[in-house]
């Protein structure tokens, strides 16, 4: 019967070991999906202005930006929230006017599900609208109404007789239409830089500028010293910075499922303290017989922690091995796929050894001190009665 109970003690270790590195796995492949999803539309670095919202980069400090030989590339960016009408239909968006540096990056081409993303074409400039944006307003590529952009002229006072005078208007027809982060199919329009800054009344006004590092180069050195040189007035953030609350939110998601998943792995731990505790009543006779031959306190103590310890052990070593194999099986093969139209068709998994040990350390600690109460504290109280 105790034999019975440790067994399935031992497996119930394994299953919750095994869904540990599952689980973690999981929400590794969705990270790194989340991740790759951000760094087509965003740069290693971007300037930003401290205070207010555009910018002329001018000056010794952003020669430093260009002339700098870890830069790979530098676009100048403009952004604003605009107004926009399409077939009767209405929304507020976030107009983002790109240069040609920007439009280098190949993988924006991966991003398209309709048309393509280009900005000009046989000299007639274009739009490119978030997936979210399009369906919002009834936006096609194939269709011939053009997409109408507002934004109030700078310094004009609205007139109520004739409102649209005090607005600046650009008419652009959709080239494209792209998929991405939620913020980016739901909120983006992308132009070019110029036409932006024909709407927003700037001549040469960025909102940010946005780099690209040469592959291999040190990324936090590199933000550093532009820091330096460019002073207080303005920010420099890397990839994470740039989107820190959604990070955050993912590492402290992380953290709140392994709690919750090792929590689950105490309380099965609690059946192997059960079954040492049978163990230990059961084997009263030959525990008082070892005592009669010689053997002290501190020996027969260990013995009984060792078997707890075994059983702990060997149930986290076939959950590790069995969560690991079970990981890289949907990994290579995509067993498991994912409900509906998404980015991907099968659920994302990707096993990181960081979590592994420490799925490890976690459960062998947990193990450690449930078996150990067994032979510290019910033993001592029977050997003393003998």
């Amino acid at each position: 019967m105790i034999n019975i109970i440790s067994l399935i003690s031992a497996v119930g270790i394994a299953i919750g070991t095994t869904a540990l590195v599952v689980v973690l796995s999981v929400y590794n492949g969705f990270e790194s999906l989340v991740k790759g999803i951000y760094s087509t539309y965003e740069a290693d670095l971007v300037v930003e202005p401290a205070r207010g919202k555009f910018f002329v980069p001018e000056g010794d400090g952003f020669a430093r930006i260009w002339g700098d030989g870890r830069v790979a590339s530098v676009s100048e960016v403009l952004e604003e929230n605009v107004f926009l009408t399409y077939a009767g239909r209405q929304s507020v968006a976030v107009l983002k006017g790109v240069d040609s540096v920007y439009l280098s990056n190949p993988h924006l081409a991966e991003s398209v599900v309709e048309g393509e993303f280009a900005l000009t074409q046989l000299g007639v400039d274009h739009a490119v609208v978030g997936r979210g944006m399009a369906r919002k307003l009834g936006l096609r590529t194939r269709f011939l109404d053009p997409l109408e952009i507002y934004y109030p002229l700078r310094g004009a006072e609205v007139s109520m007789v004739n409102p649209m005078a005090s607005l600046s208007k650009e008419i652009l027809f959709p080239s494209g239409i792209i998929k991405g982060d939620q913020d980016t199919e739901n909120n983006f329009v992308f132009v070019p830089i110029e036409k932006a800054r024909s709407l927003l009344g700037g001549e040469a006004e960025v909102s940010s500028l946005e780099i690209i590092v040469q592959e291999g180069e040190d990324v936090g050195a590199l933000q550093r010293d532009l820091e330096q040189a460019l002073g207080d007035g303005y920010l420099v953030k890397n990839r994470y910075q740039q989107n820190e609350t959604i990070y955050k939110m993912m590492t402290y998601e992380k953290v709140a499922i392994y709690m919750i998943l090792l929590f689950i792995i105490i309380v099965v731990s609690c059946n192997v303290f059960g079954s040492l505790t049978m163990l230990i009543i059961e084997k009263s006779d030959d525990i008082q017989t070892l005592g009669s031959m010689g053997a002290s306190h501190s020996l027969i103590r260990n013995v009984f922690a060792l078997e707890g310890w075994l059983i702990t052990f060997l149930g986290m070593l076939c959950g590790v091995v069995l969560g690991v194999i079970l990981c890289y099986i949907q990994q290579y093969f995509g067993v498991i796929k994912m409900p509906g139209s998404f980015i991907v068709t099968s659920y994302p998994v990707v096993v990181n050894w960081v979590d592994v040990v420490i799925t490890i350390v976690g459960v062998s600690f947990v193990g450690f001190v449930i078996t150990a109460l067994p032979a510290w504290k019910v033993l001592p109280k029977l050997l003393s009665k003998n």
